[in-house]
């Protein structure tokens, strides 16, 4: 596998600029939704929540490319955004025609779920603003040639939006490689975005197309009980595709709904490492732990660690995120940096 290679801060204007989906999500705490009479709201979104983690746990630059609706709820979004410290400069705004027929914002309701009672998502998305971008609609080369940025990262949540997000991810791609910024991609496959465009097979058609451009890959899947068959399965991954640098994976193995082990690994130019697991955690939320995790080892590799220091800022922001509710992480970095040292969950004064 080649080096990964990333841009100095100081030539860029942007750490990290990720393209996604943002919703509103509706949370009703401790009850279901379908008997809730209140909802705490957030905002999220698979490939956006890197970017918010980046930004709010590390302090780094970030932005991302969305849609929005012109309307109060689009606003609320674009504050809850910027609350993080990502930049909304990138946003796209769409005209609102007073019902949401043309386009709206997506919406999702997330219930977390208790002991044997699995969390339970409720999407709202279609016809969504950002399910309408089209190559073309986003000036790239001011991007990327101009402001410069040293990471970009999209997935398959965002390529699954419609017949024309593919087109605008590979649009992207294209001069983001050409100005040397790197590409990290997360084929995360939603059933329902792909049931009336091919089914999983499609998908994975996509998937493969823009991960055969990308130079880091972030997935998910069973946390191995044994070594080999993860630094298998990834060395599988890398030799299917020759011009990654980096292949980092989580494992989750679901005792309940409020308690998993959880652990990470990675190959590399540096061949196979596997992160410190965490055994029975307890979960609050389990919602973006993932996008925390890729958020974690990004940060690690920015700022010049070695791959097992980066799986161990990714698996631990994992974890701390799936602690408090929402997609993204409430910790700061020297809560991760302490949890990594070995600091325990007593009180702190």
């Amino acid at each position: 596998m080649k080096k990964l290679r990333i841009k100095p801060a100081a030539d860029c204007r942007y750490d990290l600029v990720s393209l996604g989906e943002v919703m509103l999500r509706f949370d009703p705490g401790i009850e279901r939704i379908r008997n809730a009479d209140s909802f705490k709201v957030w905002e999220g979104g698979g490939e956006y929540n890197v970017a918010k983690n980046l930004s709010s746990c590390f302090k780094q630059h970030t932005a991302v490319i969305t849609a929005l609706v012109d309307n109060e709820i689009g606003r609320l979004v674009e504050g809850r955004i910027r609350s993080g410290g990502v930049d909304t400069r990138w946003i796209k705004w769409m005209d609102f025609d007073g019902i949401g027929a043309s386009a709206r914002n997506g919406l999702y309701f997330m219930e977390r779920g208790f002991g044997i009672r699995g969390a339970q998502g409720l999407f709202d998305r279609g016809n969504s603003a950002v399910s309408q971008l089209t190559a073309g609609d986003i000036n790239w080369e001011e991007l990327f040639g101009v402001d410069g940025v040293r990471w970009f990262h999209t997935g398959g949540i965002f390529a699954g939006l419609s017949e024309t997000t593919p087109s605008v991810v590979e649009e992207a791609i294209c001069v983001a490689r050409k100005h040397g910024t790197v590409v990290s991609y997360d084929p995360n496959f939603r059933a329902a975005l792909w049931d009336q465009r091919g089914g999983k097979e499609q998908s994975e058609t996509v998937n493969h197309a823009f991960l055969q451009q990308a130079d880091v890959m972030f997935t998910g899947g069973p946390l191995y009980k044994d070594i080999e068959s993860w630094e298998e399965t990834l060395r599988d991954v890398a030799v299917k595709y020759p011009n990654l640098s980096l292949v980092a994976a989580t494992g989750r193995e679901v005792r309940s709904a409020t308690r998993n082990d959880w652990g990470a690994a990675c190959f590399s130019e540096k061949g196979f490492q596997k992160a410190t697991e965490w055994m029975d955690l307890e979960i609050y939320d389990r919602v973006g732990a993932g996008d925390a995790f890729a958020a974690g080892v990004i940060f690690g590799l920015m700022k010049n660690e070695s791959y097992e220091t980066a799986l161990q800022y990714g698996i631990t922001l994992g974890a701390l995120t799936m602690t408090t509710p929402g997609d993204t992480s409430m910790v700061s970095r020297a809560e991760v940096e302490n949890v990594m040292s070995g600091q325990s969950g007593e009180i702190r004064r």
